[in-house]
């Protein structure tokens, strides 16, 4: 899977970790940056790793900040993008049967790298129910859209 992947200075450590597993499990990485953990601005970084996601030129995203609430404002004003602030493994499963998201962003500064590997294995292999869920979705995306 081609997953794009950022963060800003406080969720670079973390950013990084799940980089490199992600590559170690076979998945195309993206890592849009920082290249370090100087303070940097996370808008910069979340809103191409987002418009990668809506583009289609990656299957989902992953966005680290501080309290990863951040990142996902800045990714959720990309049209078509449905990020998800996910706290365990079962929020970032429920996130994807119910809400379709495909962006899921993470705490650097609360999530240890095994809690956000469990996190964002969850949300990697979790398909979306489709159904009754369809439809609230497509309630969603039709806010998108301009009238």
């Amino acid at each position: 899977m081609k997953i794009a992947i950022a963060s800003d200075h406080a969720g670079f450590t973390l950013k990084s970790h799940l980089a490199g597993a992600l590559a170690a499990q076979g998945h195309e990485v993206v890592d849009l940056g920082p290249d370090g953990s100087d303070s940097v601005d996370y808008p910069h970084y979340a809103q191409p790793a987002a418009a990668l996601v809506a583009a289609g030129d990656a299957e989902r995203g992953v966005l680290v900040c501080g309290s990863g609430n951040g990142v996902a404002i800045v990714a959720n004003k990309v049209h078509g993008v449905r990020a998800v602030n996910a706290h365990d493994a079962e929020e970032a499963e429920m996130c994807r049967r119910h809400n379709d998201a495909n962006v899921v962003t993470l705490s650097g500064a609360r999530l240890s790298p095994d809690e956000a590997d469990a996190i964002v294995a969850a949300f990697l292999a979790t398909d979306f129910d489709g159904g009754r869920h369809a439809r609230r979705v497509n309630q969603i995306t039709a806010m998108e859209t301009p009238a």
